[in-house]
């Protein structure tokens, strides 16, 4: 379990879509305390950055708020709206956290660790001269903590190429999976969405969403490596991480 240790943090999840404004004058991201308000007269796109969230493994009242920052990506700002129930996609609700971002997988995703009880997250970035957001991620850490477990199938019939397939602990809470090989230095060899609860390396056959970097290299028999999974509802909350180390084959 000393290899898991170091991988306690783990990833991030969904979607796309834009929206603009007139102005693009000042585009370099503020802490301006209110979202809307530092929206105003800018141009910007919503849903256009990869995230997620999940509870500490432990510590419950600790949360991981990961995101995928793209190429170019700068002035990392996390938002977040009060504890009383509100619209999430209305900006004027959402408070500036003065959070620095650590890095996972050696830089290629990031996150911010915040213990807030606030009720809905979205994640701020520049790329060049675009504000760009993600969709907003419910904090469920108190009603439904995020599981973590090790529990995954390696079947490695076929050599250098394991398949990994893994339960569902609730289809109702579903949206997709995100997958994550990695080697035991923290860095990111594959990244992968699916449908399935199911990815075999390095087959894109089931793969709907892909952010591995360059082509993957194979894999080497005998080395070992840390596999990923995170179970991913349709309001960007992490319901199960998957994580365990493997020798390949």
């Amino acid at each position: 379990m000393a290899i898991i240790s170091k991988f306690k943090y783990v990833i991030a999840c969904l979607f796309l879509g834009s929206c603009a404004t007139d102005d693009v004058d000042d585009l370099i991201i503020n802490d301006a305390t209110i979202l809307s308000q530092f929206l105003n007269n800018k141009t910007y796109e919503e849903d256009t950055v990869i995230a997620c969230a999940a509870s500490s493994e432990n510590d419950v009242n600790v949360v991981y708020v990961y995101f995928y920052p793209e190429e170019g990506a700068s002035n990392f700002k996390l938002y977040e709206t009060d504890e009383s129930e509100v619209d999430s996609k209305d900006f004027s609700e959402y408070k500036f956290i003065d959070l620095d971002t650590q890095p996972l997988f050696n830089g290629a995703l990031r996150f911010f660790e915040t213990k807030s009880n606030g009720a809905w997250f979205t994640v701020v970035y520049n790329v060049d001269e675009a504000i760009k957001i993600a969709t907003p991620i419910r904090n469920k850490k108190n009603e439904q903590p995020s599981l973590w477990t090790d529990e995954v199938s390696i079947n490695q019939q076929q050599a250098l190429m394991p398949l990994f397939t893994w339960d569902i602990i609730s289809e109702e809470n579903n949206a997709i999976f995100f997958e994550v090989l990695s080697t035991e230095d923290s860095d990111l060899i594959s990244g992968t969405y699916t449908f399935n609860n199911q990815f075999q390396y390095y087959k894109l056959d089931n793969v709907v969403l892909n952010i591995t970097p360059n082509t993957p290299p194979n894999l080497i028999s005998g080395n070992n490596y840390i596999f990923t999974v995170m179970d991913v509802s349709l309001d960007n909350w992490v319901n199960q991480v998957i994580m365990t180390p493997f020798a390949a084959k």
